[in-house]
């Protein structure tokens, strides 16, 4: 039997108020809508205006505090920025008078390139020409780091090295310059989610003012968060791919919020309700679902600032004020658009979805009662009908679904972690064919060059030892000679890998010589060396992520699952609600791994090659979607929460509750799986396999999960479901979960006035 906290309240307790916060907001934009509009136009336009002329600019590197790279900026500024490599293939030996005439040549105009430094020729430097004669290549130093360096600029020395080649040699850029110019974080792709996702709202709707609504408030709430983004930039520096991550969170949820909204409305108008009161009705409802959904989402993405990196912490500051500022719409701008639609919104939609879907019959109600034969019921909804099947046979149902989740987790535990090299990038493109030519002619360890800066006693300090453990080292292919500093107080060498940037051996030889070889060759010598460069900076925070990792995932889970017992006063909701977005975010783990690194249809999605998985596209779809799977187990708990204190029956408030929310649910999640998957038509392979976890994720949440997984679990829980211990009962705040009253067509369980506030 369940406790008094467990038990529904009787029909004769009187209906509690509770604080209205939402509907009068709600009233007050709608009322006033033509200034609301305004305002969220004119400081949209003024956000812009200062992302414009006072943006931040990207900062790449996770590195974070690096004294190597900070000795470099002191005592070689002319190599602190960025380099490219101008891989030179010739039929002929490099060597030849024809092809070195033609090499030195080619090398004039990125001499006099913008932001170029020095250009070290194969001829002017030993070691950079291969062993076999045919491969040699040239550095191109910049003296600004890359982020300073336009795409423009990228594109006219691309153009350079293709117009040098021919007769017999060939000239490939390669580097992080021409790597971001080929392969950019953003594209098309946000303007194919938008028109992706109005298609699914039109289908949803049936009316092209019920989809434009929608997009028009997550469109705006995105300006606002992208230019907040730019703006917040100088305090938390963020990498180039936050406004992509931010733009693909906010169009997802900003989309779903006003549909939450728009939908409630919609059934407050069939009801017989005038504008203003369903808009009210709307924002005291679904609005309600709208601030806890956003607050997970927010929870979680700053949820990064646990990991304690500084380009992370941007990251999470960039979605979670892009999610408060879609979320802010929602509940002020949507309101005001309402009041501009009257009752256009009540007309019959000339689309409707499949009976299958939750869409409605196209007789009216009293056609459909004079056909119906005397005595004989109305006919239950397709998604009611389903949990009564699921129902039947709980334990089955609960473990198959489990084990299919399970199954599609399973690769999750090979995954492998590394940041994108060039070895990834489509064939065709000129990073590849760089990448290839100097593997060709150096091996694939060139890819990965480890640098080591050493800060030197005194000039006539000697890193002779240094150099020779490091090229004892076994996995090392080779060490570049020693380079002093003008002042003799540091020196600089290169150590090129066996093996490529991707291959967990480099990994691991990272480490051994961080942790073993530098600190046992420096001993005693008053050298101070350090392993620096991009390669064993993505190794360190590699390392990073692995330390803090589980600290992250506890603390969204912890925080989560408070906000969820606060919000439904349920133990076993909150716990449950947290297992199965584990299961969820497991199973698109494993989804990801199966099509990256195992190659299974990695070209129907765009992946040229087998690869590992980015190191930090894990992290960013555990923070995600722990936050969005919460929207829809807060959507669909509310309404069966609502119908269990209703009436205390477990299995018919489960019922009810899938078919008062599958029509929106499903709008919803396939709103969310065409926004993440056109991501996946990018060219930047980790934005590719952030936006295909994100679809996977909430498709397997929206359908396996919510659909079969949730209704076997709460039959086999029954009144357990709601169960809270009487010392939290006592202190936690008697938050109301009803998202309001039963839809136009849903059959009445008690009478309106008997249905209690809170439980």
């Amino acid at each position: 039997m369940p406790g008094p906290s467990s038990c529904p309240p009787s029909s004769s307790t009187p209906h509690r108020g509770r604080p209205a916060i939402l509907g009068p907001l709600g009233r007050a934009c709608f009322r006033h809508r033509r200034l609301t509009v305004i305002t969220w136009i004119v400081g949209v336009a003024c956000l812009i205006t200062l992302w414009t002329r006072f943006g931040a600019p990207a900062q790449d590197s996770f590195t974070g505090s690096d004294p190597g790279q900070t000795l470099l900026n002191q005592h070689f500024r002319q190599q602190s920025g960025d380099t490219l490599t101008l891989a030179i293939r010739s039929n002929d030996p490099i060597g030849s008078r024809a092809v070195r005439t033609r090499v030195t040549s080619a090398l004039t105009p990125f001499a006099s390139a913008p932001h170029v430094t020095s250009v070290t020729s194969p001829y002017q430097a030993a070691g950079q020409i291969s062993a076999h004669g045919h491969v040699a290549f040239a550095v191109i130093q910049f003296g600004v780091p890359s982020s300073e360096i336009s795409n423009g600029e990228a594109l006219t020395l691309m153009k350079d090295a293709t117009s040098m080649s021919g007769h017999g040699v060939h000239f490939y850029l390669g580097g992080d310059v021409v790597d971001l110019a080929e392969t950019p974080y953003g594209g098309p792709t946000q303007g194919v989610g938008v028109l992706a996702a109005a298609i699914v709202l039109l289908i949803a709707f049936g009316s092209l003012l019920a989809m434009g609504l929608p997009v028009l408030t997550a469109v705006l709430g995105i300006g606002a968060g992208l230019s907040l983004i730019a703006l917040l930039g100088h305090v938390f520096p963020a990498p180039s791919f936050s406004p992509i991550i931010a733009s693909m969170i906010g169009l997802g949820v900003g989309v779903d919020y006003a549909l939450f909204i728009l939908s409630r409305f919609r059934e407050a108008l069939h009801q017989g309700q005038d504008p203003e009161s369903a808009t009210v009705t709307a924002m005291s409802t679904a609005g309600r679902t709208v601030v806890i959904a956003g607050t997970t989402v927010i929870i979680g993405m700053l949820g990064l600032l646990v990991l304690r990196q500084s380009l992370l912490n941007g990251v999470a500051i960039a979605a979670a004020a892009t999610v408060a500022m879609v979320m802010l719409g929602s509940l002020t701008l949507l309101p005001a658009l309402l009041g501009f639609t009257g009752t256009r919104l009540a007309k019959p939609s000339r689309l409707r979805l499949p009976r299958w879907l939750g869409g409605r019959p196209a007789r009216t109600p009293a056609t459909h009662s004079a056909d119906q034969p005397a005595g004989q019921p109305a006919r239950r909804p397709a998604a009611e009908r389903w949990a009564g099947v699921i129902q039947r046979r709980p334990l089955l149902a609960a473990l198959l679904s489990t084990a299919l989740i399970l199954l599609l987790a399973a690769p999750a535990l090979s995954m492998k972690l590394s940041m994108p090299d060039e070895s990834s990038q489509a064939r065709g493109t000129m990073g590849y064919a760089s990448y290839a030519t100097m593997a060709q002619g150096f091996g694939p360890g060139f890819d990965a060059p480890l640098i080591v800066a050493a800060a030197l006693p005194s000039p006539t300090a000697s890193t002779t030892r240094l150099a020779a453990a490091i090229a004892a080292t076994p996995g090392v292919a080779r060490v570049s000679p020693a380079q002093i500093s003008h002042d003799g107080r540091a020196a600089l060498m290169i150590a090129y890998p066996t093996t490529g940037e991707q291959d967990a051996a480099t990994n691991a030889l990272v480490n051994r010589i961080r942790t073993i070889v530098i600190p046992r060759a420096t001993a005693g010598t008053g050298i101070r060396a350090y392993l620096t460069g991009p390669n064993a900076g993505n190794v360190s925070f590699a390392n990073l992520v692995a330390q803090r990792l589980p600290w992250l995932i506890g603390v969204v889970v912890a925080l989560s699952t408070l906000l969820l017992l606060v919000m439904f006063r349920s133990v076993t909701v909150a716990v449950k609600a947290a297992l199965m977005n584990l299961l969820s975010i497991s199973a698109a783990y494993g989804v990801l791994v199966a099509i990256t690194q195992y190659g299974w249809l990695g070209h129907l999605f765009g992946f040229p090659e087998k690869m590992p998985v980015t190191t930090w596209v894990p992290i960013f779809l555990f923070v995600i979607l722990f936050g969005l799977s919460m929207d829809y187990e807060v959507f669909l708990i509310s309404r069966i929460r609502e119908s269990y204190d209703a009436t205390g029956d477990n299995a018919a408030s489960v019922a009810t509750g899938l078919a008062r929310t599958a029509r929106v649910i499903t709008a919803a999640a396939a709103i969310m799986v065409v926004v993440f998957l056109s991501f996946v038509l990018g060219a930047n392979v980790s934005v590719k396999q952030v936006g295909l976890g994100l679809a996977v994720a909430v498709f397997i949440d929206a359908t396996v999960v919510r659909m079969v997984l949730v209704p076997a679990v709460m039959e086999l829980l029954g009144p357990a479901n709601w169960w809270l211990p009487r010392p939290l009962a006592r202190i936690l705040p008697k938050a109301s979960p009803r998202e309001g009253e039963p839809l136009a067509d849903a059959r009445p369980l008690v009478p309106a006035t008997d249905v209690p506030a809170d439980s």
